[in-house]
């Protein structure tokens, strides 16, 4: 019988696959090393999140560039050697392979290819590059003016730039991300992006670092299945939700089996795969959180793993 890798190891691979992604195309954009920013935070705020860096990876600017792809190979990865780096969970990404014959997820679009070219064309590169989610949460989110929005697993930040031109100025728009290099990335990106509304915090998705009630919308982009502890996740969401608010999701789910192997490989964890629920799992584990009116849209024209819609609501 083959091991499950441990919550830790995920986080790990997890981390690592994405912050070569975010120093690629921080690279590319002809901005400064990472180190710094992602050691040294920001705000009181990310220093009680508990910051620190992942090693270098290999990755190249062009690599990272290219729309997503999940790739599904039987091999398992290696666990993380003693002198790598301790870091932790992060948003969901692939490797910047073409999906291969045998892929679940083969034939589905990814990253930035998933909007509106109208939507994506006025932002800078180093957004639309490091966009690597399976869905357009902002499509099933119905953002209102004034409203309070939280991207759980945020990354470059393209979903958080859109939501804060629709929320406007009397609203606001917070991107978590447990990668530092992703939010050196966001940070970057907000910079370049000019809006006032909208900021990026060091953190983990099964622990928000907010108050309850905080927030009207939460949103999330092919993330929630790399956590080991999803219905930590839901709970944690609907904590950190007011009365009324809304939860619109993009993930990754279940309509087919995988096998031990599948389980137990690491790259396959990075790649969105692995974590992937069987979709009534997915929402009996929302509804046990305590949220209401919970539903999913998807097209699975085969078994496998695919991109659904869920959206949800706290009475």
């Amino acid at each position: 019988m083959t091991d499950t890798p441990s919550a830790r190891e995920i986080q790990r691979a997890v981390v690592d696959t994405y912050g070569a992604r975010a120093r690629a195309v921080l690279a590319s954009a002809g901005a400064p090393p990472t180190a710094d920013a992602c050691c040294a935070p920001a705000s009181a705020e990310d220093a009680a999140a508990g910051a620190c860096c992942s090693p270098a990876a290999s990755m190249t600017a062009a690599s990272a560039a290219q729309p997503m792809s999940v790739s599904f190979q039987a091999a398992a990865a290696s666990a993380p050697t003693a002198d790598e780096s301790c870091c932790g969970p992060d948003c969901c990404d692939g490797s910047a392979q073409a999906a291969s014959e045998g892929n679940p997820a083969a034939g589905q679009q990814f990253g930035a290819a998933l909007y509106e070219a109208t939507d994506v064309s006025a932002l800078p590169e180093s957004v639309v590059a490091a966009s690597a989610g399976c869905g357009n949460p902002l499509a099933i989110a119905a953002l209102r003016p004034g409203e309070r929005v939280l991207d759980l697993g945020s990354g470059g930040g393209i979903d958080c730039f859109l939501a804060a031109r629709q929320v406007g100025e009397a609203g606001e728009v917070w991107g978590l991300d447990m990668t530092p290099d992703m939010v050196a990335l966001a940070r970057h990106n907000a910079g370049e992006v000019g809006l006032e509304n909208v900021r990026f915090r060091l953190g983990e998705i099964e622990d928000i670092p907010f108050e309850e009630g905080r927030f009207d919308v939460i949103m999330s982009n092919c993330v929630i299945n790399l956590s080991a502890d999803k219905p930590r996740v839901f709970r944690e969401a609907f904590r950190v939700l007011a009365a009324g608010g809304r939860l619109g999701v993009s993930d990754m789910v279940q309509v087919g089996e995988l096998s031990e192997g599948q389980r137990a490989s690491l790259d396959q964890w990075a790649g969105c795969i692995a974590g992937a629920l069987p979709l009534e799992d997915y929402l009996d584990a929302i509804r046990a959180a305590g949220f209401v009116q919970v539903e999913a849209q998807h097209e699975a024209t085969a078994p496998g793993v695919v991109s659904a819609y869920l959206t949800a609501r706290k009475a």
